[in-house]
């Protein structure tokens, strides 16, 4: 690799005559007080990346570029950060020592760089600093600009799921991006915090006590509400007998906890797909609660008439429940059993003994024959230019023609007209022009060659023929 500044090459360097002792020297008697030293050392950066070196090397590189992170240049701090994001899966345990640095970047007024270090903040993420780096990237997704925090919310319910120490941490950290970026979640980010919800049963009062109290009197993060919904209509006895164990429980009546279903189904604010939840929510406290079902009828019988189709047919069933399979709603409305884990890509390959992927039933194909066709043989030949090759031609005998009544007997089940065989058709002299098909003799001789005369016109002693 060639150190170049201004045109001229400083040095010429290759992995085969490249020595460590040189690397070395250059690496640490490099003035870094001009922007010519910042170019040198970062050309010697590379070059240690890319021929490999040992390991002392490398990490002196990965100090060079955190030392870089200091600069006050904002260029320089971006290809730092570039740098140690492209080295961090080969070297994590050098960049680790430079992760204070890293997530002080996180507070840099430059947007590219907040992005690569966020970045970096997440690839530097592990289940011993788990605690520490999420406090950190909960704090920038609460400060930062609204299009870091889709990205962001990702990242971290990804690192939570990988390496959350506790359920209740788990579930914590879920909640807490929620509540600040609720809005800018993925889609999926819902199902999967009831699927945790729900497989944590020991968790069951505190989450929805917890829940509970995110959303009173605030409705704007549609995600949580969604979330808080479904919790409260399948846990709402445990909020309201007050079992919760990991923190203070609340007081709270069955009408305080229906107030506060039907506020979010008059909200303005509310969602379509929230209202769904809200209404289900309401439905299944029918059999948790016991004093209030007359009024949980009344609010169900409401929204049967609702503009919102999908709500009205919601309320309809509720309705139809209530009037003639009341004695199934307590089966059909009991709680949730445990929700068995869903790749997110879909169905995973079968792993086969030789290491190879197996494909799936939808991506089987059929068995390719081991000979191939004579059309696409000859094609094959043709491509590559053999020109001197005979064709392969078939010499299997034609099929004798059978009239149309035969083909439909033979479909029938196999059966044998009992008429002859018809006749051959008689072949066409073959020619190699085009137009000579249109002066071949026909092909049908019982067609007679001439009409006979018409007499168009016969009177007075005027006759006209036509012949």
């Amino acid at each position: 690799r060639g150190l170049w500044m201004g045109g001229w090459e400083i040095l010429d360097w290759k992995p085969e005559n490249c020595k460590p002792s040189s690397v070395f020297q250059v690496a640490t008697n490099t003035e870094t007080s001009k922007n010519v030293g910042n170019a040198i050392l970062y050309e010697t950066v590379l070059t240690i990346m890319d021929i490999k070196s040992e390991s002392g090397l490398r990490v002196l590189a990965i100090n060079i570029l955190g030392r870089f992170l200091l600069n006050n240049d904002k260029n320089i701090r971006y290809v730092a950060l570039t740098s140690l994001l492209k080295t961090v899966q080969t070297d994590h345990n050098a960049v680790q020592r430079h992760r204070s640095t890293i997530v002080d970047c996180l507070k840099d007024l430059d947007v590219s760089i907040k992005r690569r270090a966020m970045e970096l903040s997440f690839a530097l993420v592990n289940g011993n600093n788990i605690r520490g780096m999420m406090k950190e990237l909960l704090y920038f997704l609460d400060s930062c600009e609204p299009e870091f925090k889709a990205d962001c919310a990702s990242g971290i319910f990804l690192a939570a799921e990988k390496y959350a120490p506790s359920k209740r941490w788990h579930i914590d950290t879920i909640m807490r991006v929620l509540t600040t970026a609720g809005s800018y979640v993925r889609d999926d980010a819902v199902p999967n915090l009831i699927q945790l919800i729900t497989n944590s049963m020991e968790m069951h009062a505190y989450t929805v006590q917890k829940l509970y109290k995110a959303i009173l009197g605030d409705y704007s993060q549609q995600p949580l509400v969604q979330v808080a919904s479904w919790c409260i209509g399948e846990y709402g006895d445990l909020l309201v007998s007050g079992q919760c164990e990991e923190e203070e429980p609340i007081q709270v009546t069955e009408d305080e906890v229906l107030d506060v279903l039907e506020s979010i189904l008059v909200s303005n604010l509310t969602a379509s797909v929230t209202r769904g939840y809200a209404l289900t929510a309401i439905m299944k406290l029918s059999t948790r609660f016991t004093c209030t079902v007359n009024r949980i009828k009344k609010v169900v019988s409401v929204y049967g008439s609702s503009i919102d189709v999908e709500l009205q047919q919601r309320a309809v069933e509720y309705n139809a429940l209530f009037k003639k399979y009341d004695h199934m709603r307590s089966a059909l409305l009991e709680r949730m059993p445990v929700l068995e884990k869903l790749a997110a890509n879909g169905p995973t390959d079968v792993t086969q003994p030789n290491g190879e992927a197996e494909p799936t039933i939808l991506e089987t194909k059929p068995p390719v024959s081991s000979l191939p066709p004579a059309s696409q043989a000859n094609d094959l030949l043709d491509l590559l230019g053999s020109n001197d090759i005979n064709p392969v031609i078939s010499t299997a005998p034609s099929s004798k023609a059978a009239s149309a009544g035969g083909e439909l007997l033979d479909l029938l089940g196999d059966l044998n007209p009992t008429t002859g065989p018809a006749a051959p058709a008689p072949q066409m002299p073959q020619s190699p022009f085009l137009l000579d098909g249109l002066s071949s003799p026909p092909i049908f001789n019982d067609i007679p060659s001439g009409i006979p005369p018409i007499t168009a016109y016969n009177k007075n002693g005027l006759k006209i023929d036509f012949a």
